[in-house]
Parts: C-alpha cells; structure tokens; sequence
C-alpha cells in the first residue's frame, strides 16, 4: 500500500487517522506541527500527505508553499484538515494547490475516499509518467546512435576530402599528359584508367550522399575536363 504522512497537531485526530489508515495497509508516519512534517516529507517523499490547517510553527498553507517549491514534493498529493467549513477557506486551500479538502469531524468512510481517490490518481499519473520516460529514454537511445553514426560519418567525409585534396595536383597532371599525347592506343589507354579512377569515386560519392557537400569546386571542374576529353 502507500506510504502516509499526516500532519496534524492535536494528539487524538492524528492518532484516529493514523489507525485507520493503518487498518487498510498504508504506511503510516505522523507528524505533531507543520515544521517537522515539511522536513520528514522533504527527506522521505511520502506518497500522500493529509495535513491540518491550522497548526503552530507552520500552518498547512505554508507546509503546502514549502513543499511546491521543492520539485521533490510538489507533486505529492495535498490533502487539508480542517474544523472550518468557511467556503473561502475551503477555496483558499484548493488555489493554493491542495488536491482535497476534508472538514472536522469526518466519516472514516470520507477519509478513505479521499485517500482512495487521490492515490487512484497518483498511480494514473505514475503510469503515464513511466511510460513517457520509457519512450524518452528510447527516443535518446535513437538520438545517441544517430550520433554515434553522424561521427562516424564526419570522419569518413574528412577523410574522403583530404583524400581528394591530395588527388587534384595528381590529376591535373595525368590531364597536361594525356593533352600532349597524340591519338592513339597509348592516348586512349591513360584516358580509359583516368575515367576508371574517376568513375570509382563517382560511385563512392553516390553510396555516401553528404559527399557532396564537400565536392570542392576543383575536383568538380576536373571530372567535366575528364568528361570532355575525347579518345
């Protein structure tokens, strides 16, 4: 069951509520003012809270304040104690956060409701918050390997432009060569490894889209002079 702190003041309410909540299976922690329960449920993070309004050291809409500004404990059920039934206070309670309200005396049959209902809710909202960090952890999981894989690739398109740096003067060589040449099988021979070599990378570059975006103007301009070259 669940783990209870209740935050009451007067001796006799905080024990009744204690036992009865012990007699359904929860986890009961009790605490005599406001201070002590903001400081147990800071350290403790308990699943419900019920707390008395009106209190010494903190009343229950500062124990509320407290807890809403710890991310810890500010989504923890809120439930107010109170001997008024002034509908302002009953409002003032809910605006500042509490998730019920519940007015002295009450039924034990009203208690559990309330404890019912709101731990009901915390599990649903649980449930949905497990299931939407699962996705976000997959999510990153895809992320990470994405990554992972953009690395990867960086390095090979680096490498691949460094590679066709050092090709060019290479190149333009074979190409002042095969311009001096005269037509024939020695002419046609260097021309058909030329356009082998070139028709290689070509390949490469059409296997690794991103190339292209490293393609530099120089090794543009030899491929359509490799292309113009006539056997």
């Amino acid at each position: 069951m669940a783990k209870v702190l209740v935050i009451e003041d007067e001796d006799l309410v905080r024990e009744n509520i204690a036992e009865l909540l012990d007699a359904e299976g929860h986890d009961v922690v009790t605490a005599e003012n406001g201070f002590l329960g903001a400081l147990w449920a800071q350290d403790h993070l308990p699943e419900l809270i019920i707390c008395d309004v009106m209190m010494p050291e903190l009343n229950g809409y500062e124990v509320l304040s407290t807890l809403n500004e710890n991310p810890d404990t500010a989504m923890i059920p809120f439930i107010f104690l109170t001997a008024m039934a002034d509908k302002s206070e009953i409002r003032q309670g809910m605006t500042s956060g509490a998730d019920d309200y519940l007015t002295k005396p009450f039924s034990r049959a009203e208690l559990l409701a309330a404890v019912n209902t709101r731990l009901a809710k915390r599990e649903v909202l649980n449930r949905q918050y497990n299931h939407e960090h699962q996705r976000a952890e997959v999510l990153q999981d895809k992320i990470s390997k994405i990554l992972a894989n953009t690395d990867e690739k960086e390095q090979v398109i680096a490498k691949f432009q460094t590679d066709l740096e050092k090709s060019i003067p290479k190149l333009n060589l074979a190409i002042q060569m095969l311009s001096r040449l005269e037509a024939g099988a020695q002419r046609d021979c260097c021309l058909q490894i030329l356009k082998e070599t070139c028709s290689n990378e070509i390949v490469l570059l059409n296997k690794i889209p991103e190339m292209a975006d490293v393609l530099i103007p120089e090794y543009s301009a030899l491929l359509h002079q490799i292309e113009g070259v006539e056997s």
